[in-house]
């Protein structure tokens, strides 16, 4: 099989399964966490915790602006076929051409850096690397085929992964806070989640496995995580039970 059907065969295959990337990646992760508390002397550092949870937000936050301004059928969640309407090529997707994958980058580089350990990152930036570059191929594969010259024309002026900040574009559409709130809510929620596990770990094995005793991080991280499972539950009943998070067109 020649390479070009090889990798969109690998990109297709992939795309289906991409939503279970992060399960051994977290898994590995939590295991090397555990790791270095037993084995190694694990240097805990607040600022740079927090400094992780920052990088994981700003991938949270590019999402967040390239839903805000993309229309319904375009850069979704489905994972049985590519879906698009259009070529989105504004807002976001007038900087980079894969936008989502690249704050999912960033959202699962934050976790990663809690480790501490440069190879365990570079491994994970390696391997998040090989699987999303098969899957960028295949949609741009299915883009190319169904779009045609207008796709060629957009992808010929925008980088695919490092945004060109310079090319920004702003989109005729009005940026829409509903449908933020309404398919990046369980991003916020995953992320508070295992930002708390990671810290509750440390704790554990800082207090000599005392699962009540926390201290002041540890406590604002339950807070936090507290907090987030009643926003949550909030936001997920609005979905189920109204229609006030739908917007027209998206």
């Amino acid at each position: 099989m020649a390479l070009i059907e090889s990798f969109k065969k690998q990109g297709d295959y992939l795309f289906r399964f991409r939503s279970y990337l992060p399960i051994p990646l977290l898994i590995a992760g939590i295991g090397f966490f555990i790791y270095q508390h037993y084995v190694e002397q694990y240097s805990y550092n607040a600022i740079y915790f927090w400094a992780c949870f920052g990088v994981s937000f700003l991938g949270l936050i590019i999402r967040s602006i390239t839903i805000g301004y993309t229309p319904k059928n375009t850069s979704g969640r489905n994972t049985k076929m590519q879906v698009a309407d259009v070529v989105n090529t504004t807002a976001m997707y007038s900087i980079v051409r894969h936008p989502l994958y690249l704050g999912n980058f960033f959202m699962w580089l934050g976790l990663a850096m809690v480790t501490a350990n440069v190879w365990f990152i570079l491994c994970f930036i390696l391997v998040f690397w090989l699987y999303y570059e098969r899957i960028m191929y295949a949609e741009e594969f299915f883009l190319r085929e169904k779009f045609g010259e207008a796709y060629l024309n957009w992808a010929n002026k925008v980088p695919s992964f490092i945004p060109s900040f310079k090319k920004w574009e702003s989109s005729q559409m009005c940026f829409s806070f509903r449908n933020v709130v309404k398919r990046e809510t369980l991003g916020l929620f995953k992320l508070i989640i295992l930002f708390f596990i990671f810290q509750y770990l440390h704790e554990i094995f800082t207090n000599g496995f005392d699962y009540f005793k926390l201290s002041k991080q540890g406590q604002i991280w339950l807070i936090l995580f507290l907090a987030m499972i009643v926003v949550y539950l909030v936001i997920r009943t609005i979905r189920k039970s109204t229609k006030l998070l739908n917007v027209s067109g998206r």
